[in-house]
């Protein structure tokens, strides 16, 4: 014989005042490892949709990042003449050129400066990004000391909204046009053209060479083509890839952080629905005496007891992933460790986040339930009478 489980949260709401502090400790909890989960996922995701599927990213071998890379000039025109290259409507090849350096800004309203990425891109690297867009003013024009920034680059540093110059490789800049890029990693960038930008820092190469796929199904058969050719000393990677792998060990830092404290936070939770159950116990002796007495069994008393524990650590739970979800609507900013400049991005909740959360907590109750449990489904029927 079962126990309903219209009784069992009928308990928790005559106890309406411990209910809700312990469920507000397991909520704190909780809304600190969704954050977690929440902030990961969106530096993933920011790096992720930074790249088209159909680009290949192509740097010198063994580099990490476009910045610790470089292709001379006769490296990239064989690139360039590959024949799994798709081609525009004018038939030429879709490959950008690109030079990448870091340079350090002021942010507004403050004198505390950050690494930005300048990005120089060939005179079809903006139309292989179709997730980039123009949003004010125009683009640069090829050949003059013009630049566009981010959306989030326009907002947070001084110099880089419209209108405005900015002074680095020993010149000034305008900024004449402002792009969004849909939340992806490039709204971190200011982009400007590639030859200008070569010139100004004195480099005669390039960082990468960026290539749009006639068949996308043939990316292996032009990895091995590349990395097989004498001629050459770089690397293919999906551009999807190649950034995935950007937020490697930023996403690791924040894994162990959130794991780290979530551990240390849910102790304490798990003490206090612990606490809080021992005592439900101690004030139901004649309760559970009864119950025993009516014919409900050990197995009985330790279901409900676990499942109001259960109930309680899902209801804190909910309301800490109901807290954690207004997170979306912030933008957080820090230093990307594999390029070393600032890439701003924001908290994502998605369905695998919610299901992990609340596995998460049913595991704090049933931690912290389990003892109380089974003190109670082993009290004897003489005794738990008699005490009441």
């Amino acid at each position: 014989m079962k126990i309903p489980f219209s009784y069992i949260a009928r308990n928790l709401w005559t106890r309406r005042l411990t209910t809700a502090l312990t469920a507000g400790g397991l909520a704190l909890v909780v809304f600190v490892f969704a954050t977690v989960l929440m902030l990961d996922e969106g530096l993933r995701t920011t790096l992720v949709t930074t790249g088209e599927y159909d680009n290949v990213v192509l740097i010198r071998r063994s580099a990490e990042t476009e910045v610790q890379s470089g292709v001379d000039r006769a490296q990239a025109a064989v690139v360039a003449s590959h024949p799994s290259i798709a081609r525009s409507t004018d038939g030429q090849a879709l490959v950008s050129r690109e030079s990448v350096v870091l340079i350090s800004l002021p942010k507004r309203g403050s004198d505390k400066p950050s690494n930005i990425v300048i990005r120089g891109i060939g005179e079809r690297g903006a139309a292989m990004r179709p997730q980039v867009r123009m949003t004010e003013g125009r683009m640069f024009r090829p050949g003059a000391s013009e630049v566009i920034a981010g959306a989030s680059i326009a907002r947070r540093f001084a110099g880089a909204g419209i209108g405005e110059t900015l002074r680095f490789g020993q010149r000034e800049w305008t900024v004449v046009g402002l792009f969004d890029a849909q939340n992806s990693g490039f709204d971190s960038e200011i982009w400007g053209d590639a030859e200008q930008l070569g010139q100004a820092f004195r480099r005669t190469g390039f960082s990468s060479v960026i290539v749009r796929l006639a068949d996308s199904a043939a990316f292996e058969r032009f990895k091995k083509d590349i990395e097989s050719d004498p001629r050459l000393t770089l690397e293919a990677k999906r551009e999807q890839t190649f950034y995935a792998d950007q937020s490697k060990a930023l996403s690791t830092f924040i894994s162990y952080l959130g794991l780290a404290l979530s551990i240390i936070f849910s102790i304490g939770a798990m003490i206090g629905a612990t606490i809080t159950m021992y005592a439900s116990v101690a004030n139901r002796v004649g309760e559970i005496g009864t119950l025993r007495a009516l014919g409900f069994q050990r197995r009985s008393i330790l279901a409900a007891f676990l499942s109001e524990a259960m109930l309680l650590a899902l209801v804190g739970g909910a309301v800490g992933l109901f807290c954690a979800s207004f997170m979306q609507f912030l933008s957080f900013s820090t230093t990307n460790f594999q390029s070393f400049s600032e890439l701003a991005f924001g908290f994502r909740l998605n369905p695998p986040i919610i299901v992990k959360t609340l596995i998460f907590s049913l595991i704090m109750g049933i931690i912290g339930g389990f003892l109380p449990a089974v003190r109670a489904a082993r009290l004897k029927i003489v005794d738990a009478l008699r005490a009441a």
